[in-house]
């Protein structure tokens, strides 16, 4: 592992450096890889691994969009592709990649499925963890491994395409086979990560579930709809307030981070932009650090492993979920942040 300072805090990474594709394709010689749901993470991190040489197949049910997505990616029926139990029963890498609620629903076929020495891999916290909900408790006699993608499926499989990757936490739950940690590492090169860190279960599931619903998603769509209400409300058009509250910031600013720093965007933006954000900045934090407080607390104490388990096991989940989603698009937010896009003159050329 290598050695990286972190804001003053050094911390130990593994990088293709360190873990090259060769070793693990060497400590995976003789495993055979199953995927067991082939829904969000599952796509990405399959086709990554067959790309680099690994023997990679897919358990899913027969007839729904996952299984016909996997047959479109060449998964083949009878020899790559088979039921989640048939899958499991094949592999020696078990990849746990069920949604949190379908993982309580199925476990026990797939505990049934566990061989002696298996490695039971995950991409979340969630299961184990919160095991008194979930009921998932592994055997004793498998290794229980978690390598967690810092993105979503999607982009796990387009920026192993660009030639980049996606970061992953990696943990190590229960180690039978004194192998569980090289084979952690070597199934985290094999999906194409960035670089590895080292958590564990508990605080990978602690941290995911705070940033989804923080800055990465439920902060961020939250505070983009309260900017842009604001300038509607003061007689802005749509179009001059989608842009002022999303297109600039992902087009160009956001960008400007991700290439150098928050200081590096802020040195790139005009003086009295600067001036503007450094003397707004902590009043932001300090109002919504309150939320925060109480979000994290809802996460460790298990209210919001409650609430998904709950409301995603209901039998009209997917139907209620489109509706809220639909919600979303077909406000006048997001219809005018379409018909930004649509102008993009990348767009425009097609």
């Amino acid at each position: 592992m290598a050695k990286i300072n972190f804001g003053g805090t050094w911390e130990e990474v593994v990088t293709s450096e360190e873990f090259p594709i060769k070793k693990a394709q060497q400590v995976l010689q003789n495993e055979t890889i199953a995927i067991i749901g082939y829904g969000v993470q599952g796509p990405g991190q399959a086709l990554n691994m067959r790309d680099n040489g690994f023997k990679v197949i897919v358990g899913q049910r027969e007839g729904g969009p996952s299984w016909e997505k996997a047959l479109q990616d060449g998964f083949v029926p009878g020899e790559t592709l088979f039921s989640p139990e048939e899958a499991a029963r094949r592999a020696t890498v078990i990849q746990y990649l069920l949604s949190d609620a379908g993982q309580k629903m199925m476990w026990p076929a797939i505990k049934a499925c566990l061989k002696e020495g298996d490695a039971l891999y995950f991409s979340h916290g969630f299961s184990i963890v919160y095991k008194e909900q979930t009921g998932v408790i592994p055997p004793p006699n498998v290794d229980v491994i978690l390598v967690a993608p810092k993105g979503s499926g999607r982009t796990v499989r387009t920026n192993f395409l660009d030639g980049s990757g996606i970061n992953s936490s990696f943990a190590v739950f229960q180690d039978y086979t004194g192998r569980a940690m090289e084979r952690t590492l070597a199934l985290g090169v094999a999906i194409g990560s960035g670089y590895l860190f080292s958590t564990t279960f508990e605080k990978e599931v602690y941290s995911d579930l705070t940033g989804e619903r923080g800055v990465l998603m439920g902060c961020l769509a939250g505070v983009m709809e309260a900017q842009y209400a604001l300038l509607r409300k003061h007689g802005h058009s749509p179009s001059e307030s989608f842009n002022e509250t999303v297109e600039e910031l992902t087009q160009s600013l956001i960008r400007l981070v991700a290439e150098n720093g928050m200081d590096w965007m802020y040195a790139n933006c005009s003086t009295t932009a600067q001036r503007g954000a450094l003397d707004w900045k902590g009043r932001f934090r300090d109002a919504v650090a309150p939320v925060f407080d109480n979000l994290y607390e809802s996460v460790t104490s298990g209210k919001e492993t409650e609430i998904v388990l709950r409301v995603n096991s209901r039998p009209d989940y997917r139907e209620q979920l489109q509706k809220e989603l639909d919600a979303i698009k077909n406000s006048e937010m997001w219809q005018a942040g379409a018909a930004v896009r649509a102008l993009r003159p990348e767009r425009r050329k097609k």
